[in-house]
C-alpha cells in the first residue's frame, strides 16, 4: 500500500504538462473532436453517452460529478451516461484525438498547448476559481509567509512545475540568482521538506499541504493565487469544433454539473465523504485503474481536501455569479499568470464562457449553491 505522501506523487508530473508529443496529435486530429455518433448528442431522444477525462484519480476533486450521477442530474439532462475516466491525465491529447469529449484539467495545461502547439481548445467553465499551488514550508523551518521570504531559500520544485515557479518569482520582482534562491529538483513526495533538505516545497493546498500537516508538522503556505499568480484550475475544456457543434449538449452537461456541485455545499461534509469513498472504491475494484494501487482513502484527509477545495471553488464572484463562472478580470489574471510562466495566449484564445453565461441568464436560481 502506498504511503499518504506517495499516493498523490504521480499526479502532477502530468498535471501541468501539455507535452511535446501533442504537436503530432494536433496535426493528425483536425477532424476528431466530435467522437462517434453515439457521443455527439444531436438526436431528439437525448445526448447519448459521452466521456469526460478527470485530471486525477476518483477522489474528492470530482465530488460534484459523483452527485450529478447519483442524483440523476445527468439522466435528467438527457444523457444515457457520462463516463468519468480516472487520471492522471490532462486530457489534452484525448480531446484532440476525439477519445473524450470533455476534460477536467487546468489553465496551464490548456494554455501551454494553445501557445506551443496552437491546439484548438477552449475552457468553458472552471471549478477552481483560485490557483491551488502553494510554496509549502514548515513553521519551525523556512516559514515562507511572503514572497520576500523566498530570498536565500532552497525551494523544492518538480520538473513539470519549473515554469510556474518562475511565474511567482516574476510576479513579485524576484530572480533566482539576484535573490539567492536555489531551486532543488524534487518529486511530489514532500519528505524532503519534512526532513529539512529544502526550505520550501511546491505543493497543492488541497494535497501535500494537508499531508505534511497530518504528519504532525505546523505548516506555512504561500498561496500562488494570493501572491500574483491567480489562474483557474479544474477547468471544463473542449475542442473548438466540439463546442461549435454541441452547444446544447454542453449546456445540459454544465447544468447537471452545477447541480451536482451544489450538493457538495448543501450536504454535510461527512455525507459527501461517504459519496466520494463509494465512487473511489468502485474505481479501486477495477484493477486497470490507479485507485487499485492506492489502498483505502483516509477519511480525515478526504474531508480536509474537500474543505480546502471548496475554498478554491467558492469566492465572492461565484457567490454573485454562480459556480464555474469566470469573470473578465479573472480571465485576464489567468492570461497574465500564464504569460509570466512563458505561455502567451489571449483571453479569446483560452476562454469561451458563453454557455455558462447563458445557463445563469436562463436559470438564475442555480446561483444559490450554498447552504
Amino acid at each position: 500500500m502506498s504511503t499518504p505522501a506517495s499516493r498523490t506523487s504521480r499526479r502532477k508530473s502530468l498535471h501541468l504538462r501539455a507535452g511535446a508529443a501533442l504537436l503530432s496529435v494536433v496535426a493528425a486530429t483536425t477532424l476528431a473532436a466530435c467522437g462517434s455518433d453515439s457521443e455527439k448528442g444531436s438526436s431528439e431522444e437525448g445526448f447519448g453517452t459521452i466521456s469526460m477525462q478527470y485530471s486525477w484519480i476518483k477522489n474528492e476533486e470530482f465530488a460534484g460529478e459523483y452527485y450529478a450521477e447519483d442524483k440523476g442530474y445527468y439522466e435528467d439532462a438527457g444523457f444515457d451516461a457520462v463516463n468519468g475516466i480516472s487520471g492522471p491525465d490532462t486530457g489534452v491529447a484525448k480531446l484532440l484525438s476525439g477519445k473524450v469529449q470533455v476534460a477536467i484539467n487546468d489553465a496551464a495545461s490548456v494554455g501551454s498547448a494553445i501557445a506551443e502547439q496552437e491546439a484548438p481548445l477552449k475552457i468553458i467553465g472552471a471549478t477552481f476559481q483560485k490557483n491551488p499551488f502553494t510554496i509549502l514550508s514548515l513553521k519551525d523551518g523556512g516559514n515562507i509567509a511572503t514572497p520576500a521570504d523566498l530570498k536565500g531559500k532552497k525551494i523544492g520544485v518538480q520538473d513539470s512545475n519549473v515554469n510556474v515557479f518562475k511565474a511567482i518569482l516574476a510576479a513579485n520582482g524576484l530572480e533566482e540568482k539576484k535573490d539567492d534562491i536555489t531551486v532543488v529538483p524534487v518529486e511530489f513526495d514532500p519528505t524532503p521538506l519534512m526532513e529539512g533538505q529544502v526550505d520550501g516545497f511546491m505543493a497543492y493546498l488541497t494535497n501535500e499541504s494537508i499531508t505534511v500537516e497530518l504528519a504532525g508538522h505546523e505548516v506555512t503556505n504561500l498561496p500562488y493565487a494570493e501572491n500574483g499568480v491567480p489562474y483557474v484550475a479544474e477547468t471544463y475544456t473542449v475542442t473548438d469544433q466540439y463546442l461549435a457543434e454541441n452547444r446544447d449538449l454542453l449546456k445540459a452537461l454544465l447544468t447537471a454539473e452545477i447541480k451536482g456541485w451544489t450538493e457538495t455545499f448543501k450536504n454535510p461534509s461527512e455525507d459527501v465523504v461517504k459519496v466520494i469513498t463509494t465512487h473511489y472504491n468502485e474505481a479501486a475494484s477495477d484493477s486497470d485503474g490507479l485507485e487499485a494501487s492506492f489502498g483505502e482513502l483516509d477519511p480525515v484527509k478526504t474531508k480536509r481536501g474537500l474543505e480546502e477545495s471548496q475554498k478554491l471553488i467558492s469566492t465572492p464572484e461565484t457567490e454573485k455569479n454562480g459556480l464555474f463562472t469566470i469573470s473578465d478580470e479573472l480571465q485576464q489574471q489567468t492570461v497574465d499568470s500564464l504569460a509570466a510562466a512563458g505561455w502567451k495566449v489571449s483571453a479569446e484564445d483560452l476562454f469561451d464562457t458563453s454557455i455558462i453565461d447563458e445557463i445563469y441568464e436562463e436559470n438564475p436560481e442555480l446561483k444559490a449553491y450554498q447552504k
